[in-house]
């Protein structure tokens, strides 16, 4: 039987790939703090998930995740994804290149009355930097 984190995740895979940011917003609790490798600062409340959201679905207007694989305890779940799409808007200070990519990365959140109220989100950077033609390949 699948538990409130495990429905929390499916459905932020959902609206993610429906690129639906009001959904989004609206799984996030008030309080939420989180973390992203590619942010330099915390990512706080709904308001400051949907930014975040919406930065990486202009850079990836195609952008779909797929959920490898989940696991969850207590009240967290750790999602491990692949995200695909065509870079055609600027992230990390890098303009549009239109190359395809996917990206593997991971994510550990915590659920509490049906809201996420954290957040790690850890992804392959370089790989994406690789990618797009900005660093060598290993």
């Amino acid at each position: 039987m699948a538990t409130l984190p495990d429905l929390i995740a499916a459905e932020l895979v959902a609206a993610w790939n429906a690129h639906d940011s009001d959904h989004l917003e609206a799984l996030y609790a008030a309080t939420y703090e989180g973390t992203d490798v590619g942010d330099t600062a915390p990512i706080r409340g709904p308001a400051g998930a949907r930014r975040a959201v919406e930065r990486y679905l202009r850079a990836f207007p195609d952008l779909h995740l797929t959920l490898e694989r989940s696991v969850t305890d207590s009240g967290q779940v750790a999602l491990f994804w692949t995200a695909r799409g065509t870079h055609r808007g600027p992230l990390l200070h890098i303009p549009p290149t239109g190359r395809f990519i996917a990206v593997r990365g991971s994510s550990l959140l915590a659920v509490q009355d049906s809201r996420i109220t954290s957040g790690l989100h850890i992804w392959d950077v370089a790989g994406l930097l690789r990618t797009l033609g900005l660093l060598p390949e290993l």
